[in-house]
C-alpha cells in the first residue's frame, strides 16, 4: 500500500498581502479619480489644512509602497503558476502567454474606460520580460530585483519632477469631460490621457514593477512565502520598517510644506525600503484567522475583481454621469469613500465566493489563461 504524500499547508502570506495592498492602492488611486490629474507630480494639491494632512499621510504611508506590495505579489503568482503547471503537466509557456494577453486586454479596457492610471498593461509588459528570467539562479534574480529598484528613482525622478506644461485649455476639457460630460465624453478623455501617459508609466512604474516581480519570484524559490517566520522577514521588520517609514513621512512632509521637489524625490527614493518593512510586518501577521477572517481573506484573493471594481465604482461615483462628485469633496472624505467602496466589494465577494470559486474577473482571466489547454 503506497504512502500518501501530505500536501504542504497553504501559504497565508499572499492572502494577507493582497488584502492589505488593495486598501493602500485605492486610497492612492482615488486622489487621481476624484480630482484633476493635469497638475505636475510634485505639485502640492491640498486646498485646506485637512487636505494637506491627508495627502501627507497618503504619500508617506501608501504612495508607491502598496504598488510595490502588489507587484511583489505578481512575482509570487508567477512562482505559484509555474508550480501548478508542472504539477498538472501543462505547457507553462502557452499558459503564461495567455495570461499576459488576458491582463493586457483587461488593462487596456480599464485604462481607456475607467482609470488612466491602470497598472495591468504595465504588468503584462514587465511580466513578459520576467518570463525570460524565470530560470535564472536565485541569487541573480534577487540581485537584479534590487538593482532595478535602486535604478528606478534615477530614471523616474527627472521625468516626474519636470515642470508641468499643461496648456490651460486642457483643464477646461477635463472639467467638461469629468465634471459635466456623459460616459462617452469621460471615456474619450480617459483614453487620450491613458495613451499619452502610458509610455512614461512604462518607464516610471515598469522598472520598479519588474524589480518587485523578480523579488517575488525569488521569495517563492527561497521558500520565504511558505515560511512566515523566515529570518529575512524579521530583518526586514528590524532594519527597513522604521527607517523607511520615518524617511518616507519626512519626505512627504517636505513635499507638502517645504521644497516640493526635494520632498517628492525623498519619498520616491525610500519607498522600496518602507515596502520591504511592510512585507516583514505582513509576514508576522500571516497567521491562521478565524472563520470570518478566513472568508475575508478568501475574498481578498479575488484581488483582480476588487482592483477593477474599485475603479469602475469610484469613476462612476465621481464622474458627472454618476454622482457628480468630481472635485467636490475634500481629500479625507474622498479617501473615506474609497475605503468604504473597498470594504463593500470585499463583503460582496465574500458572499459571491460562497457560491462561486472565484471572483468574476478571476474567472474571466482563468478562462483566457487556460484557453485551448486542459485546466
Amino acid at each position: 500500500m503506497s504512502e500518501q504524500v501530505a500536501m504542504p499547508p497553504r501559504a497565508l502570506m499572499p492572502d494577507y498581502l493582497r488584502l492589505i495592498a488593495l486598501f493602500g492602492i485605492v486610497i492612492v488611486n482615488v486622489q487621481f479619480i476624484g480630482f484633476s490629474v493635469l497638475h505636475g507630480f510634485a505639485e502640492p494639491m491640498g486646498q485646506s489644512a485637512a487636505d494637506d494632512v491627508t495627502l501627507w499621510l497618503i504619500n508617506g504611508l501608501a504612495l508607491l509602497k502598496t504598488y510595490g506590495l502588489f507587484s511583489f505579489m505578481f512575482g509570487v503568482g508567477l512562482g505559484f503558476l509555474m508550480r501548478s503547471a508542472t504539477r498538472r503537466g501543462l505547457p507553462f509557456g502557452k499558459l503564461y502567454r495567455n495570461r499576459m494577453l488576458g491582463l493586457l486586454g483587461l488593462g487596456l479596457l480599464h485604462g481607456c474606460l475607467f482609470f488612466p492610471g491602470d497598472i495591468l498593461v504595465i504588468y503584462a509588459v514587465a511580466g513578459s520580460i520576467l518570463y525570460l528570467l524565470r530560470d535564472w539562479p536565485l541569487r541573480r534574480l534577487a540581485t537584479l530585483g534590487m538593482v532595478l529598484l535602486a535604478l528606478q528613482p534615477v530614471i523616474a525622478l527627472p521625468l516626474l519632477l519636470g515642470p508641468s506644461d499643461t496648456p490651460p485649455e486642457f483643464f477646461t476639457i477635463e472639467q467638461d469631460a469629468l465634471g459635466t460630460g456623459g460616459f462617452l465624453e469621460a471615456a474619450l478623455f480617459r483614453t487620450l490621457g491613458f495613451l499619452f501617459t502610458l509610455p512614461v508609466f512604462l518607464i516610471v512604474q515598469g522598472i520598479s514593477a519588474l524589480g518587485w516581480f523578480c523579488l517575488g519570484l525569488a521569495a517563492v524559490r527561497a521558500g520565504m512565502i511558505d515560511r512566515a517566520d523566515h529570518p529575512l522577514w524579521r530583518r526586514a521588520r528590524r532594519f527597513c520598517l522604521w527607517p523607511g517609514l520615518a524617511l518616507s513621512l519626512l519626505g512627504a512632509a517636505i513635499w507638502q510644506w517645504g521644497p516640493a521637489n526635494y520632498g517628492a524625490a525623498l519619498t520616491v527614493i525610500v519607498a522600496p525600503v518602507a515596502t520591504l518593512g511592510y512585507l516583514g510586518v505582513i509576514a508576522a501577521l500571516a497567521r491562521p484567522p478565524g472563520p470570518v477572517g478566513s472568508q475575508v481573506l478568501a475574498a481578498g484573493g479575488s484581488s483582480l475583481s476588487i482592483y477593477l471594481g474599485q475603479s469602475i465604482i469610484l469613476s462612476t461615483v465621481f464622474s458627472a454621469y454618476g454622482f457628480g462628485l468630481w472635485g467636490q469633496l475634500d481629500r479625507a472624505t474622498a479617501t473615506a469613500v474609497a475605503v468604504l467602496v473597498t470594504v463593500c466589494l470585499i463583503a460582496a465577494l465574500t458572499l459571491w465566493r460562497r457560491w462561486f470559486g472565484q471572483g468574476p474577473f478571476e474567472w474571466l482571466l482563468r478562462r483566457i489563461t487556460y484557453a485551448g489547454l486542459r485546466p
